[in-house]
């Protein structure tokens, strides 16, 4: 046995493994970028092809680069499908190590029949093989032309998509911002107080804007109706409970691992009203719109009901809180 003849197989053994280590201790190198193009459109599409067509008379070099490619783009989805139904899911570690597992047994199956086959395939990298396959000295000149610019347009082509790779556009902007109820779940939120009882929630923020932000932060307490028969929102009481602000640097957004605050707060209310009111908490970035005068503390009769108003629409990214004051 010749390890000379399974050169390209006993390889991409080698490239998938240490594929799995740079990812592991090396995850933003540019080599892992580069490896990881070859390990999902390249390997497991040649590996496949090899152990099924290990004799040379069965397929040409150009067959066997084009199904190559091909088959790979048909297998690695096929592996996604099948973790989808696994409890493992989707992920980085499941993917690498079930296409690593699927290249390393399928090099080995075509090893074997490498070994086996009567006239095996080979791979040969020369001038003078591509010379041959491309039947270079038997073309015209125009023949010769169109092969060099063919040539030229796949360099390119894999040039481009490794610089998509390499280079990925900035994912979608957004801002996490969310209240939680007093043990730090979606749950038991204060919407029943008595007059000046304390109610508490965790506020939270996460920048995913891609930049540093200014968070302004203002929370309104409201009182309003909805009109069903001129369809409008009637706004009868608006007070300013609180105002702050907070920066926070761009945070990824990281799916592999478990998901973690980046920016949390105990907020401490009491409404000194009794009836059914809306806390509103009401997210500007960056800059804070101007505020008018109030008239006796309330801002009912200003052109601040327009925050809430904007606020409904969606307009305004906004959270809010019902809940029902009672005379002690």
């Amino acid at each position: 046995m010749n390890l000379r003849d399974y050169w390209d197989l006993i390889t991409i053994i080698a490239l998938s493994l240490l594929l799995d280590i740079l990812i592991a201790f090396y995850p933003d190198s540019l080599l892992r970028k580069a490896l990881g193009l070859a390990f999902v459109l390249f390997f497991p599409g040649y590996v496949f092809i090899t152990a099924l067509f290990p004799e040379k008379k069965e397929l040409d070099n150009l067959e066997r680069l084009a199904l190559s490619l091909g088959l790979s783009i048909a297998i690695v989805p096929l592996i996604g499908l099948l973790l989808n139904y696994t409890p493992w899911g989707i992920r980085l570690i499941p993917i690498l190590v079930s296409l690593t597992i699927f290249n390393v047994i399928f090099a080995l199956v075509a090893i074997y029949r490498r070994a086996n086959a009567i006239n095996p395939w080979i791979p040969r990298i020369s001038i003078e093989k591509i010379k041959e396959e491309l039947e270079w000295e038997q073309s015209s000149r125009l023949d010769k032309a169109l092969t060099v610019i063919l040539v030229i347009a796949i360099i390119t082509s894999i040039g481009t998509l490794a610089y998509v790779v390499t280079h990925p556009r900035a994912g979608e902007k957004f801002t996490e911002f969310y209240i939680l109820g007093p043990e730090g779940k979606a749950d038991d939120y204060p919407t029943e107080l008595f007059v000046g009882e304390n109610g508490t929630v965790i506020l939270g923020i996460a920048n995913h804007e891609y930049r540093n932000v200014t968070y302004h932060v203002e929370i309104w307490l409201v009182n309003l109706t909805y009109d069903f028969e001129t369809n409008r929102t009637i706004i009868h009481n608006m007070y300013l409970m609180d105002y702050f602000n907070v920066t926070l640097p761009h945070k990824p957004v990281d799916l592999e691992s478990n998901w973690t605050p980046q920016w949390e707060m105990n907020y401490t209310f009491n409404i000194d009203k009794p009836g059914k009111w809306q806390l509103w908490f009401l997210l500007f970035k960056d800059e804070r719109p101007p505020l008018p005068e109030p008239i006796n503390g309330d801002y009912v009769q200003t052109n601040a009901t327009q925050r809430i108003l904007d606020a409904i629409e969606g307009k305004i990214q906004s959270l809010k809180l019902n809940i029902e004051v009672r005379e002690i």
